[in-house]
């Protein structure tokens, strides 16, 4: 597999939006320096700032994960699913269920292990979520309210809506999720 630069996607969606290193900074609330450095590779984004950079720029999380090729294939076989860990937090990972997000929706497998969660802050996107606990346990914040699913829990999360996942317990999660349209 090749190195997948990150920094350089999100320079390519900065400037089809038409938008310089300053101008995304300001709207994404990091230095102009940082951004630069991300662009390069010379830094690695938090997920929070790659979170807000994809809002600014109106893209899925995702996209700047995937290669440039483009499958006809309908079937994700288990070992070649696209797969994203971020280096801050290796305990969680993500898996595109998807062959691509070129459709309306994007389904998707999440992993975490103990002690861990999705996100700092509760997060929203434009996007309906339907999520399945397929293994564990785990917290989820809907707006103010906290709620524990458990294996063969389900959840519809409507656009808008602030969440989180949590895994405050002593076991691995995996939960699948649906969102449309893609906008991981």
């Amino acid at each position: 597999m090749n190195d997948i630069h990150v920094g350089q996607k999100i320079q390519e969606y900065r400037k089809k939006k038409g938008l310089n290193i300053r101008q995304l900074a300001d709207l994404v609330v990091v230095t102009p320096s940082l951004l630069s450095q991300i662009e390069r590779g010379l830094a690695n984004p938090s997920i929070h700032t790659l979170k807000l950079i994809a809002k600014v720029l109106e893209v899925p999380v995702f996209n700047f994960f995937l290669e440039q090729e483009h499958t006809k294939n309908l079937i994700v076989r288990s070992n070649h699913r696209k797969k994203m860990i971020l280096p801050e937090c290796e305990h969680i990972s993500y898996e595109l269920l998807s062959p691509d997000l070129n459709g309306a929706i994007e389904y998707a497998l999440m992993k975490l292990t103990p002690g861990t969660q999705s996100s700092e802050a509760l997060m929203e996107h434009v996007g309906e979520e339907a999520a399945f606990v397929l293994e564990g346990e785990v917290k989820l914040y809907l707006n103010d309210e906290v709620h524990i699913l458990s294996k063969g829990d389900s959840v519809r999360i409507p656009p808008h809506m602030k969440h989180k996942w949590e895994n405050a317990f002593d076991q691995n999660v995996v939960v699948i999720f649906a969102v449309t349209p893609p906008s991981f």
